[in-house]
């Protein structure tokens, strides 16, 4: 008889380091031993965990089930021809990049981080910088194999028999099952490197007028940083960051002779010393004035930069979270559709005069959304702020909440760790069909979480 894998007591978060609960968490390569933890789950239910760069409570389940599937690491063949990768969803996107980049491919998707699962990615069907050239996650994942609450593994495809399924699981966040393994679509490239102009704009206006006036259709890649604690003068100005992997031609010589050379060091890890109240309007106010300096008034074209510069700046700092103190931070993640810029507008000058600070702010042009109900990238802005924890932040984020709402807007799960259940009910009109999706594979509710739970999912 096969002894069942011991599973550990811990606290788990975040990566906003907030509302920490206790469950078991069991580690295991063994596929059926996870469906038999299922099976047995107790009335707390299972959840899949990854890396746990959600910034709120998915990957929580208090008094209940954790899996840990970052042990299930295998790749298990990739294909250059095809640019499709097999490999189990505990595999980071930073050894899917490390292993693939040899073969010329690139992750198509990348969010701010290379620590997400694979896994985790299609639970959240993250986005990143190519969003308007390229979708989401869940438009590259070719299969998936879902561990569903009868135990069995199902092989879901985006247009099989088991479609709605498997829609339903990219953004699922966990629970519709545990995707055990999939086969990614990779992105061919010719170097590991970008090609990149940067810019520079005065105000809001400025900001959202070179997102619409036709220059971004000329970058696969492309994000701005706003500027949303100065005065309305200079609210909203912003740094541009735009780009598309380079040719191997727009490479200096030097880099010429390893071109698709995997370069993104990690410079060190911060200690967990860093005090509450450290960031406040005074030392914000000061990376933010410092950082829109770091490009020229003119802009600049033409620059070649590596995979951590362009894109991951924060992964050369192991656990970054810690910078915000023991009480964390709470990343505010919204969307709003085109037509909303003056409620937009509103919602920055509010961010602005609120007496909550955030310089790692992040601005962008959404593209076209995916079938997937649950799915939260549409056509449109999105905005994302790292507001630290203090005395009134909860009452002005619910503020937020009613403004992103006037303006047919909604928040991203992966970011969320608050939200009431009648509001994001009011932000997914696509819920009810998702819960009839769910129910007809997990009709008691096997697979749950702190989150589940919260918004009555």
């Amino acid at each position: 008889m096969t002894q069942a894998p011991e599973t550990q007591r811990r606290t788990l978060t975040g990566w906003g380091r907030t509302a920490g609960t206790v469950a078991d968490v069991l580690s295991t390569r063994d596929v059926d031993a996870i469906a038999r933890a299922v099976a047995s789950a107790g009335p707390r239910g299972v959840i899949a965990r990854g890396l746990g760069r959600s910034y709120g409570d998915p990957a929580q389940n208090a008094g209940g089930l954790v899996v840990d599937m970052t042990v299930l690491d295998r790749i298990h063949s990739i294909d250059p021809d095809s640019g499709l990768v097999d490999l189990d969803a505990g595999v980071s996107l930073d050894k899917l990049m490390r292993e693939a980049l040899p073969y010329g491919l690139w992750v198509p998707v990348l969010p701010g981080t290379r620590q997400v699962t694979i896994g985790g990615a299609i639970a959240n069907d993250i986005h990143g910088k190519n969003h308007h050239s390229a979708g989401s996650f869940g438009n590259h994942v070719v299969s998936m194999d879902l561990l569903t609450a009868d135990g069995s593994v199902r092989t879901l495809t985006p247009e099989g028999p088991d479609s709605e399924l498997f829609w339903a699981t990219v953004a699922g966040i966990g629970l519709t099952g545990i995707i055990v393994r999939a086969t990614i679509r990779m992105k061919k490239t010719e170097t590991a490197y970008f090609y990149v102009d940067a810019d520079r704009t005065s105000n809001l206006d400025e900001t959202l007028g070179l997102f619409t006036d036709g220059s971004d259709l000329n970058y696969d890649y492309s994000m701005s940083v706003p500027d949303l604690i100065s005065s309305d003068s200079r609210l909203g100005r912003a740094t541009f960051s735009r780009g598309s992997l380079a040719k191997l031609d727009q490479l200096p010589p030097k880099l010429r002779s390893n071109p698709l050379k995997f370069d993104a060091p990690q410079l060190l890890t911060l200690p967990d010393v860093f005090p509450n109240g450290l960031g406040n309007k005074l030392t914000f106010g000061l990376i933010n004035e410092l950082w829109q300096k770091t490009v020229p008034k003119k802009g600049a074209r033409g620059k070649i930069q590596n995979l951590t510069q362009f894109y991951h700046p924060l992964d050369m700092l192991s656990e970054w979270n810690r910078a915000y103190g023991s009480k964390g931070f709470l990343q505010y993640q919204f969307s709003v559709p085109f037509g909303a810029e003056d409620q937009l507008k509103g919602i920055c000058r509010a961010i602005s005069r609120s007496g909550h600070y955030s310089f790692l702010n992040v601005f962008k042009r959404m593209g076209d959304a995916n079938p997937a109900p649950m799915s939260w990238p549409a056509p449109g802005w999105m905005l994302s702020v790292d507001f630290p924890i203090k005395n009134g932040l909860s009452r002005f984020c619910e503020e937020m909440d009613e403004m992103v709402l006037d303006a047919n807007g909604r928040l991203y799960t992966a970011k969320d760790s608050r939200t009431s259940p009648e509001t994001f009910a009011r932000m997914y009109p696509r819920l009810e069909e998702w819960r009839k999706v769910r129910a007809s594979v997990d009709p008691e509710g096997v697979f749950a979480s702190d989150m589940s739970r919260r918004l009555a999912l």
